[in-house]
């Protein structure tokens, strides 16, 4: 069984056919799917989907691109899903320094806010770090959460080191699959197993072969054979480490095995 630690099943990109997608998904051997919210107004979204699919767990958050029209009641309203629905993490959540333009200072702000939300409640967080993650390890050395995964890794080996040093796990998906993007598969070949998890962010960041066509959870096996094939190891290998690795930085997904 493999597991999709980063998927956002309920976009708008799957209204046509999204029972199709997951029945897909699980006939792959996509066994789980975590589904991240990505602001207030998607919450129920997240939730509906993961109430109709059983092989789906939530997480609510508030993510760095969607701060701009985000309130602070969205903030009280995130502490109380969580505390209602008991989700896997608190995400998408983090900092993102590519978008133009952007409110810096507010993103802090709001992951700042949501560090502590999940700290009270003893969850792990899903991370968005993209070109941003020196100042979102700051803000975890100020602010412990009880780990979780910095997805879509894309930084050194030194800050992976420092990621895991914090109780993280790395995310790799559908960039890994590129064979130009020498960096990040320098990291997937390299890194301890014990650090990785699989994930696609479908429908965004589709592999080297979905290129220019939405991404789907379903194509997570082809993505776990790239990661044995940078190793030089077993398929099986990878889905089994990788799924304790996804198991160990949300418990949680216990609940829905």
């Amino acid at each position: 069984m493999l597991v999709d630690t980063h998927c956002h099943l309920d976009a708008a990109e799957f209204d046509d056919d999204r029972a199709a997608v997951a029945e897909a998904a699980i006939r792959a051997g996509v066994g789980l799917i975590v589904v991240p919210a990505v602001e207030r107004a998607n919450f129920g979204a997240v939730a509906s989907v993961c109430r109709d699919y059983s092989c789906c767990a939530a997480a609510y958050g508030i993510h760095p691109m969607y701060v701009e029209h985000s309130r602070e009641a969205d903030l009280d309203a995130l502490r109380e899903t969580v505390l209602r629905e008991h989700p896997l993490a608190v995400g998408e959540i983090g900092l993102d320094r590519f978008i133009e333009p952007r409110d810096d200072a507010r993103q802090e702000f709001y992951f700042n806010a949501q560090l502590q939300i999940a700290r009270d409640a003893g969850l792990p967080v899903l991370l968005h770090v993209r070109r941003a993650i020196d100042p979102i390890l700051k803000q975890l050395r100020l602010c412990p959460v009880p780990g979780g995964i910095a997805h879509a890794f894309n930084g050194s080996r030194q800050q992976a080191d420092e990621f895991i040093k914090l109780g993280f796990k790395l995310g790799f998906g559908g960039a890994m699959t590129f064979p130009r993007a020498s960096r990040i598969r320098e990291l997937a070949a390299t890194l301890p197993l014990d650090a990785i998890v699989l994930e696609t962010d479908a429908p965004d960041i589709p592999p080297e072969w979905k290129v220019g066509a939405r991404n789907t959870p379903d194509q997570l096996p082809r993505i776990a054979q790239t990661l044995a094939d940078l190793r030089g190891i077993g398929l099986q290998e990878v889905a089994d480490a990788t799924t304790a690795n996804a198991n160990a930085a949300l418990p949680g997904l216990a609940r829905i095995h």
